[in-house]
C-alpha cells in the first residue's frame, strides 16, 4: 500500500503512457487463443471435460468424405455444354469454293466436296483437346446450343462428331469412283476443316455449380442449449461429427483459423487501438484526470479487470455465462468518483474489448445489451445523493437487462419460441443484478484504498450532527458559525466557476477543527473582556494561531477523514503568514531581523480551485466580521484588496483557477456579504393608550 500511495503522488516516476501500455498487455495475455477455443477428443474414448452444452445454434457438418462422394455421385449426371457456330461452316464453304475455281478444279470435284464439307459440317466438327476432355470426364454425350437458341440444348453422342482428321478422312473414303483420290488430296482439304463445335466454359460452369448446390453441407442443427456431451460419455462417430462441427463454427466465429501469429499481431491492433482511444479521450478532454495519477491507475483498473473475467470465462465455452458479469459496476464507480461522460466512454471501450472475445454471432446483441445498461446507469445515477440510489439503479438495470435482450430476439428472430427457450438468461441477469447491488461497498472499498470521496460521502460528512462537527459547535461555537458562513459563500462561488461545490462544501466545514485544541485564542470564540494572549509573546500567540492548522490535521486523521478533505485544512492559509502577530512584531522591534518562518503557515498553497476558493472565502469571511461600515462599497474594497493581496504573494499560483475565475468569485462573495451583513431595521415600541396609562398609575 506504501508503494502504491508514492506511484499515486508521483514520487515514483512513471511516465502516465506506461500505464496505458501495462494494461493493454494485461488484457493481451488474457484473450482467449487458438488452443483456447478446442477441445482433445478421439472417437470411441470417453469425455474428459465436464458438461457442453451449445451456445448457440450450428449445424451439423457432413464429413468431407461424405461431401465428396455426393459430389462424385451426382457430377454423374453432368454434362458439358458446347456451341454451335454457324459462321465456321458457311466460311469454311465459301472459301474452299472461290479456291477451287481460281485453281480451276473441275467443277464435279467442287460439287462433291462442298456437299461432304455441308454433311461434316452438319454433324459437327469438335477439336481433338475437346474431344479427350469429355472422354476424361468418362462422359459419353454432351449437350449442344446453338447460337440462334440459347435456351435449347440438345443432347448429342460424342460418335456422332467428326474431329478435323475424321472429317478429312470421311470425305477421302466417300469419294466416288470418278473422283482421282490424289487429285483430291491434293485440294488441301484440311485448310476447310475447321472447329464449329466449341466448348461453353460459362454454361457448363454454371451448370455444375448448380448440380453441387444440391449436395446439402449439413445433415442436422444442435440448437442453442441443447446438450452435447458430457463427462465421461463415449465420443461416438455421430457426437464426433457434432464435435467437429462446433470447433470449426466457433474457430469461423471468432477468426481463429489464422495463423496464432496474425491472430495475436490482430487482437494487439484492435486492443492498442481502443486503448489509444481511451488515453486520447483523458488527453484532450480530461487534462486534470489525466495528470492525476490515482485517477489514472483506477480507470484502468476498471478497464483491465472485466476483460480479464471475460478471458477466463471465455475459457469454458458457455458465453451466455457473459451476462453473469457485472459490466454496470466499474460504470458506476467511476461515475460516482469521477463523471459521467468519462464513464460511458470507460465502459463502451471496455464492452467492445470483451465483445472480441465472443463468436461474431453475438458479439451485437452483447455491444447492444451492454450499451443500454451503461446509459440506464448513467441516467439513474445522474444525482447521486444516497446511498439507496445504487440500489435503486441495479433495479434499472435488471429491467434494461431484461426488456433490451427481448426486444432483440423478438427484432431479429421474429420467434417467441426462442425467448423461453434461453430462459436461463433472465436467471443470468437477475444474479447479474445481486453483483451490481453491492456495489456501494466496492464505493466504499475505493475511497479507502484510492483515497476518493463520492457525492454520497460528501453530504454524510457535510450533516451538522456528526460527531466531530458537534463537537465543534460546542467546543468552538464562534469557529463553527464561521465554518457554516465560510461554506456558504464557497457553494455559490464553485456553482459560479464550475468547480466541485459539494466537495468544497464539505471542506469549509471542516478546515477550522483544528481550533477546537485551544478555542478561546481565536477571536471568534472569545469572551468580551477576555484576552487570553496577554502575557505571551507575538511568537508563542503566533504559534498558537498556526497550530491549529497541523492540529486539524491530526484530528482530521483521527476520525478518519478522506484526504480531500484534510486538504482543505492543510491549504486554508496556504503558506501565508499570521499577520497580525507578525506585524505587531516588526513593529515593537524595529532594529531586529525578523524569521518570517515563525510567523508563517506550513502549508501547501491550494493546488486546487475548490481550495482555493475556500482559501479566499476563509480570508474574506473571517475579515467581514471586523468591518464598522457593512456598505456594499466597503464590503467591495474589503474583498477585492484581501484577494487581490493573495494573488500578489502568490498563495494561489499552484492552483488551476484563472483571473476571470477569481474576479467571478469576488462578486459572488461580495453579493453574498453584503446580504449577510445587512442591517435588520429595528421594530417599532408598541405605544400605550392615555387611558391605560392612568390605570397602570
Amino acid at each position: 500500500m506504501a508503494q502504491l500511495d508514492k506511484i499515486f503522488k508521483g514520487k515514483i516516476k512513471i511516465p502516465t503512457p506506461v500505464f496505458f501500455i501495462v494494461t493493454i498487455l494485461v488484457i493481451m495475455y488474457f484473450l482467449p487463443r487458438e488452443g483456447k477455443y478446442k477441445y482433445t477428443y478421439s472417437e470411441n474414448r470417453p469425455w474428459q471435460y465436464g458438461l457442453l452444452t451449445a451456445p448457440f445454434n450450428f449445424h451439423i457438418h457432413k464429413s468431407s468424405d461424405q461431401i465428396n462422394q455426393e459430389k462424385d455421385s451426382i457430377l454423374r449426371s453432368y454434362q458439358p455444354y458446347y456451341l454451335v457456330d454457324q459462321d465456321v461452316s458457311k466460311k469454311s464453304v465459301t472459301q474452299f469454293t472461290q479456291d477451287a475455281v481460281a485453281k480451276s478444279v473441275p467443277s464435279d470435284y467442287i460439287a462433291y466436296v462442298t456437299r461432304k464439307l455441308n454433311e461434316v459440317y452438319k454433324a459437327g466438327i469438335i477439336s481433338v483437346d475437346d474431344y479427350d476432355r469429355v472422354q476424361q470426364l468418362a462422359k459419353k454425350q454432351i449437350q449442344l446450343r446453338s447460337e440462334n437458341n440459347n435456351n435449347v440444348a440438345l443432347t448429342r453422342h460424342l460418335a456422332s462428331f467428326y474431329t478435323p482428321k475424321q472429317a478429312y478422312e470421311k470425305i477421302i473414303s466417300d469419294a466416288p469412283s470418278h473422283v482421282n483420290i490424289a487429285h483430291l488430296k491434293a485440294i488441301n482439304l484440311n485448310d476447310y476443316l475447321n472447329t464449329n463445335i466449341l466448348y461453353d466454359e460459362r454454361t457448363s460452369s454454371n451448370m455444375k455449380e448448380e448440380l453441387l448446390k444440391q449436395v446439402a453441407l449439413y445433415e442436422g442443427e444442435v440448437q442453442s442449449g441443447e446438450k452435447i456431451i458430457d463427462r465421461g460419455e463415449i465420443v461416438d462417430a455421430r457426437t464426433k461429427n457434432i464435435l467437429d462441427s462446433y470447433n470449426n463454427e466457433v474457430e469461423s466465429k471468432v477468426g481463429t483459423k489464422a495463423k496464432p501469429g496474425w491472430l495475436i499481431f490482430g487482437e494487439l491492433i484492435m486492443i492498442t487501438l481502443l486503448i489509444m482511444t481511451l488515453m486520447v479521450y483523458f488527453k484532450f478532454y480530461r487534462i486534470n484526470e489525466y495528470r492525476n495519477r490515482r485517477n489514472m491507475i483506477f480507470v484502468l483498473i476498471m478497464v483491465g479487470i472485466f476483460p480479464i473475467i471475460t478471458g477466463l470465462m471465455a475459457d469454458t465455452k458457455m458465453f451466455s455465462l457473459m451476462y453473469l458479469i457485472p459490466f454496470a459496476i466499474p460504470t458506476i464507480l467511476i461515475r460516482t468518483f469521477i463523471d459521467s461522460r468519462t464513464a460511458m466512454t470507460t465502459h463502451m471501450i471496455t464492452v467492445v474489448i470483451c465483445a472480441l472475445m465472443l463468436p461474431l454471432a453475438q458479439m451485437a446483441q452483447f455491444i447492444v445489451i451492454q450499451a443500454m445498461i451503461g446509459y440506464m446507469c448513467i441516467f439513474s445515477l445522474r444525482n447521486l445523493s444516497e446511498r439507496s440510489q445504487l440500489v435503486y439503479c441495479s433495479l434499472f438495470i435488471l429491467l434494461t437487462y431484461i426488456v433490451t435482450y427481448t426486444a432483440w430476439v423478438l427484432c431479429t428472430e421474429g420467434d417467441p419460441a426462442l425467448i423461453k427457450e434461453n430462459g436461463r438468461l433472465y436467471i443470468y441477469f437477475c444474479i447479474n443484478f445481486v453483483f451490481v447491488s453491492f456495489a456501494y461497498l466496492l464505493v466504499y472499498v475505493c475511497e479507502r484504498v484510492f483515497g476518493f470521496i463520492s457525492e454520497v460521502s460528501m453530504i454524510e460528512l457535510s450533516n451538522t450532527n456528526r460527531p466531530l462537527l458537534q463537537e465543534l459547535s460546542e467546543v468552538a461555537p464562534g469557529t463553527f458559525q464561521h465554518s457554516m458562513q465560510v461554506s456558504t459563500l464557497v457553494v455559490s462561488a464553485a456553482q459560479r466557476i464550475g468547480a466541485n461545490a459539494a466537495l468544497v462544501r464539505t471542506g469549509a466545514l471542516y478546515h477550522d477543527i483544528g481550533k477546537m485544541v485551544n478555542p478561546i485564542f481565536f477571536t471568534e470564540n472569545q469572551i468580551e473582556g477576555v484576552d487570553p494572549h496577554a502575557g505571551l509573546t507575538e511568537k508563542e500567540s503566533a504559534q498558537i494561531i498556526i497550530g491549529h492548522v497541523t492540529e486539524g490535521v491530526r484530528l482530521a486523521k483521527k476520525y478518519n477523514l478522506p484526504q480531500q478533505i484534510i486538504d482543505f485544512i492543510e491549504t486554508h492559509h496556504g503558506k501565508g503568514k499570521a499577520k497580525f502577530f507578525y506585524n505587531s512584531y516588526v513593529n515593537s522591534h524595529p532594529n531586529e531581523e525578523v524569521d518570517i518562518n515563525d510567523f508563517t503557515y506550513p502549508g501547501p498553497n491550494p493546488f486546487t480551485r475548490e481550495t482555493a476558493i475556500l482559501m479566499m472565502a476563509d480570508t474574506v469571511e473571517a475579515a467581514s466580521r471586523s468591518l464598522k461600515d457593512n456598505s456594499k462599497e466597503a464590503i467591495v474594497d474589503l474583498v477585492n484588496k484581501l484577494i487581490d493581496a493573495q494573488v500578489n504573494d502568490g498563495l494561489l499560483k499552484s492552483a488551476p483557477i484563472t483571473f476571470r475565475d477569481i474576479e467571478l468569485v469576488k462578486e459572488v462573495f461580495s453579493e453574498k456579504l453584503v446580504s449577510m451583513r445587512h442591517m435588520r431595521v429595528a421594530y417599532p415600541e408598541l405605544k400605550k393608550k392615555k387611558d391605560e396609562t392612568l390605570i397602570e398609575k
